[in-house]
């Protein structure tokens, strides 16, 4: 795979599938634009992306607060030029039995995991239909398409994700807009760091099996497009 010339724009790029990602296009040719709360992590990856020769956009962006998101696009274009690829990786889950679920917790995980893949698509979609088009690589995992236990509100936030990215498809095909969508089981990464559930990580995808998948996603070219994409582990398979 060859992304030399292409620019991707990826959310949650700090850590876990989307500092995989990140680095996988890097490697294989794309210049980068990260966005993450933490500052630290974010330039991190950054400095790892240039050392392979990339030019690099790094900007701590919290995707819920739409001024930050068009800052960072408009950041993208400036020095980048233009966006090719979007992959939304940024997301938080906050598992726990239904009864214990708070209206709190509904609300951040709407706002960052449904909002932010909005805003993050709205913007940035505006930006690549003027040079042709691009694709959209959305993650709503396997939480978006099966149920769960003590997983309602992620589930729902996940589920608002799948929905909304194949309304997207049919709004923006006329702009060049393709979409993807990535249901992929338990990923080993910083997710699962604070939650209390019991759950066999060492079985799980890792984040560069994940990364491979998004990477295989964008390379598609011509008139083919990969709509979505179940990646479970062994141990879950079918």
């Amino acid at each position: 795979m060859d992304f030399t010339g292409k620019v991707a724009l990826i959310t949650g790029g700090g850590r876990g599938i989307g500092r995989a990602a990140a680095l996988s296009f890097a490697r294989h040719g794309a210049d980068v634009a990260l966005a993450a709360r933490t500052a630290s992590e974010l330039e991190a990856v950054a400095a790892e992306a240039r050392a392979l020769g990339r030019r690099v956009v790094a900007l701590p962006t919290d995707t819920t607060r739409r001024e930050q998101v068009v800052s960072f696009v408009a950041a993208t274009v400036a020095e980048l030029g233009r966006i090719d690829i979007v992959v939304n990786a940024a997301g938080i889950g906050i598992l726990k039995p239904f009864n214990d679920l708070t209206e709190d917790d509904l609300d951040r995980m709407l706002a960052v995991n449904v909002r932010g893949v909005f805003t993050v698509t709205q913007v940035a979609a505006a930006e690549m239909a003027k040079t042709g088009g691009g694709i959209v690589i959305n993650i709503p995992g396997i939480l978006g398409r099966a149920a769960m236990m003590q997983a309602a509100g992620y589930c729902a936030s996940k589920f608002a994700v799948t929905g909304m990215t194949r309304a997207m498809a049919l709004d923006l095909k006329r702009s060049g807009l393709r979409f993807t969508l990535l249901h992929f089981g338990g990923v080993d990464s910083p997710f699962w760091d604070n939650i209390a559930m019991r759950v066999q990580r060492d079985k799980m995808l890792s984040v560069e099996e994940a990364a491979g998948a998004i990477l295989f996603a964008a390379a598609q070219t011509g008139n083919g497009v990969l709509n979505e994409l179940v990646l479970q582990p062994e141990s879950h398979q079918m």
